[in-house]
């Protein structure tokens, strides 16, 4: 039968046979690791899922969408790790909690949880020439159920506790840019963005001396499903929007989602980000430090 392809992340770090190279293993061997990946069904997160995979990682993808779970999951195991999927609603404590005695059972328990799961409300997006006063509360409040409370909250503290039973762990919070410096438009984004930042660094403090490290990954701009229609035509063309964000973006591009995968593995690795807590890690081409 045929070999998987190669993932383009793993790209120099393989023998001929296909087995990792010295230089992958040791400081990010990710071999006796356990990844739950909450949000793992969409772009950015099946990505990393897969990256973590490449590096030996047992990964669970969670999300609602079952379809697009178990392909995510087969993909995994192409990539060289081992893959399931486990449907999850992570606005709901008993089907998080559900989620952490499965993984417990089926593969061991949990040593990483990346929460990958977030997006924007097309009710919270405001309209040229709108008012922010006239954005309906709900939409503020789904916003930030999704990218804070089931975004990041609530997954951090089921899985949490887990962890700090077991005296070690590693959380990462999928922020954004858009956290550290309100974008325009989407207020309510990176109000709650805003929010799981902080809460990173919060949890960071109080698990500092209990084993249990707690970072986040802020991307810039990442084409993805949820950000289509306000970076592209329906033609395909740029929007002006897009021109925008490329002209304040010193590399003068959008990522690539396989661009967070070093990111990603560096902080779930034990031993190579062993003293790395708290920390917001920007990925995003330039254009937070871009000026004149």
């Amino acid at each position: 039968m045929a070999s998987a392809p190669i993932p383009t992340f793993l790209s120099g770090s393989l023998n001929s046979d296909g087995s990792l190279l010295p230089s992958a293993t040791g400081l990010f061997d990710l071999r006796n690791e356990v990844v739950a990946v909450i949000g793992g069904t969409g772009t950015l997160g099946g990505l990393m899922a897969e990256a973590l995979a490449g590096y030996g990682a047992r990964v669970v993808v969670l999300g609602r969408n079952v379809e697009r779970g178990r392909d995510r999951a087969e993909r995994v195991n192409r990539a060289g790790g081992i893959g399931m999927f486990q449907p999850i609603d992570a606005l709901d404590a008993g089907s998080v909690q559900e989620a952490v005695d499965t993984i417990r059972e089926e593969v061991g328990e949990t040593t990483v949880l990346i929460n990958a799961a977030g997006g924007n409300h097309p009710d919270a997006t405001l309209r040229p020439g709108g008012s922010v006063c006239k954005i309906p509360m709900e939409a503020w409040r789904e916003v930030f159920d999704l990218n804070l409370v089931g975004g990041s909250l609530l997954p951090s503290l089921v899985f949490g506790e887990s962890m700090l039973a077991a005296g070690r762990g590693s959380i990462i919070n999928i922020a954004s840019m858009a956290g550290m410096n309100p974008v325009s438009r989407v207020g309510a984004y990176s109000a709650a963005k805003a929010a799981v930042i902080n809460l990173t660094k919060y949890l960071a403090i109080e698990w500092a001396t209990r084993g249990v490290r707690v970072n986040a990954i802020s991307p810039g701009f990442f084409p993805a499903e949820q950000n289509k229609k306000l970076l592209y035509h329906e033609d395909g063309s740029l929007t002006d929007r897009s021109a925008k964000i490329l002209g304040h973006t010193p590399m003068a591009r959008f990522g690539s989602a396989e661009e967070l995968a070093g990111a990603v593995v560096w902080l779930a690795a034990p031993r190579a980000s062993s003293f790395v807590t708290g920390q917001n890690i920007v990925v995003d081409g330039g254009f937070s430090i871009a000026s004149i």
